[in-house]
């Protein structure tokens, strides 16, 4: 485990940096020293604290735009020389039942969640690779363990980040590079004030009020400040995990599922061993 009084300072990269967990992440990496690039759709030095001086670059980005996010990143190993820490936290959600979606907002959905942190691994890792080291960290959801209804597209967003994440970490690590993925529960941020919604089909409505029961009842969030804490014994591990789960109840909900997922792909063994049976190809 590092120890940031006794080990140099590093630079991060943290994208939705102006809000939120972005936020977050980045007061807690100069709170303790280090440098950080915090970039976001709309930011500027004067959002943050005097006393971060020039350890605090703020850059505006909006990472849908392949070209801005590649000139961003060009533009910010020439100022700061070196990226050590990647956090691809930029994010949206969407809320609705999976008929009512337009093409339009499916699209929308997938182009920061997934594209945007595409193209933001995209432009690091060459850096990255150059150096032969560096940790990249996407930044998924409770929704990245399973659908749930109305929800069911940002769980589609955050699945595709996390299978597109798994083959980078593998490739990555070729090079030095490590890749994480983090499962956060429910914080206090504005991602739920800033959320879009579909336009409601009315035969949904009895769903729409039995899970605005269940949130009034079981929801419980945390302050970001405690995701920042994680996610720094993540980035100061000499072993970091492929996941790491945030909260007690995203914990508790990813054991629960893939126990669900075990028990019925072991129900249905027969029938998978059957579909198989190794053969020569034609010809």
């Amino acid at each position: 485990m590092r120890s940031s009084s006794s080990t140099a300072s590093r630079t991060w990269f943290i994208t939705g940096a102006s809000r939120g967990l972005g936020r977050a992440f980045t007061i807690a990496a100069l709170d303790r020293g280090d440098r950080v690039v915090a970039a976001a759709r709309t930011i500027a030095r004067a959002d943050f604290d005097e006393r971060y001086g020039d350890r605090l670059l703020t850059l505006t980005l909006d990472v849908t735009d392949r070209a801005a996010v590649l000139a961003a990143v060009a533009a910010a190993v020439e100022r700061v020389g070196r990226l050590d820490i990647v956090v691809n936290n930029a994010g949206t959600m969407s809320m609705g039942m999976i008929e009512e979606f337009t093409e339009a907002e499916a699209r929308a959905q997938f182009e920061v969640n997934l594209f945007g942190a595409l193209w933001v691994s995209q432009a690091v890792l060459p850096h990255l690779r150059a150096q032969r080291a560096g940790h990249l960290v996407q930044i998924s959801s409770i929704a990245g363990l399973g659908g749930f209804p109305s929800t069911g597209m940002y769980s589609a967003s955050k699945f595709a980040l996390e299978g597109m994440s798994e083959a980078l970490a593998m490739e990555a690590a070729t090079f030095g590079v490590t890749v994480s993925i983090v499962q956060p529960g429910g914080y206090w941020t504005d991602l739920y004030t800033s959320m879009t919604s579909t336009t409601p089909i009315t035969a949904y409505d009895p769903l729409r009020a039995e899970l605005a029961r269940q949130w009034a009842e079981d929801s419980i969030d945390s302050e970001p400040a405690l995701a920042a804490e994680a996610l720094l014994k993540l980035v100061d591990s000499d072993d970091p995990p492929l996941r790491l789960l945030l909260g007690s109840m995203v914990y508790d909900l990813a054991f629960d599922i893939s126990r669900r997922r075990m028990d019925t792909w072991a129900g249905w063994e027969r029938v998978s061993r059957a579909a198989e049976h190794a053969q020569a190809g034609p010809g």
